[in-house]
């Protein structure tokens, strides 16, 4: 399991918005804008408690109100807090569905059992999910996307799942552009 299992990180806030105190907030929930309903929010060292006291969706960003930032200035000294949560205030989840925070550290394993790696960030840019695997024998992280044909099964009980990894390019025939 992850190492941080008492608290799970919901979002980071981003770049001022005007002049009134306002911020942008990549928001992890899956609904954007639920980051306001789970209360005061806590920074990365827990000793800041931050309220949202309004979001806005809009086409470009999540934009929210702190409260007791009223300033440009002010929510600019905010930039790139990460927003905790503590994980009993979350609810609980789907058969298929995990936290972020759950598979971190798992052990990432073949089909056959042998141990590929450990899974070390699951990243968004958009699209779909990524996860970030740093391999057993070393070398560069791999990056893999989080879908069901490379992530048949995840046993987060016992701390593992099973990654199908994706050919690697080059180890592939050139067949001419013909299949």
């Amino acid at each position: 399991m992850g190492d941080n299992s008492e608290r799970v990180l919901l979002g980071e806030i981003g770049a001022a918005q005007g002049l009134k105190g306002e911020v942008r907030l990549r928001s992890y929930t899956a609904t954007p804008a639920d980051i306001a309903a789970y209360g005061p929010l806590e920074d990365e060292s827990g000793a800041t408690s931050i309220e949202i006291e309004r979001a806005r969706v809009t086409p470009q960003a999540l934009i929210v109100r702190i409260k007791g930032v009223s300033t440009r200035e002010a929510a600019e000294a905010l930039t790139g807090t990460k927003l905790y949560v503590p994980r009993t205030r979350l609810p609980e989840h789907g058969t298929d569905e995990w936290y972020v925070a759950d598979l971190i550290g798992l052990e990432a394993v073949g089909k056959d059992g042998t141990v590929l790696g450990s899974v070390v960030a699951v990243h968004n840019f958009g699209a779909s999910d990524i996860v970030e695997v740093a391999p057993a024998s070393g070398g560069e992280n791999l990056l893999v996307a989080f879908t069901d044909e490379t992530v048949p099964e995840v046993a987060i009980e016992n701390g593992r799942w099973t990654l199908v990894p994706p050919r690697v390019l080059e180890d592939e025939p050139d067949n001419g552009g013909e299949e």
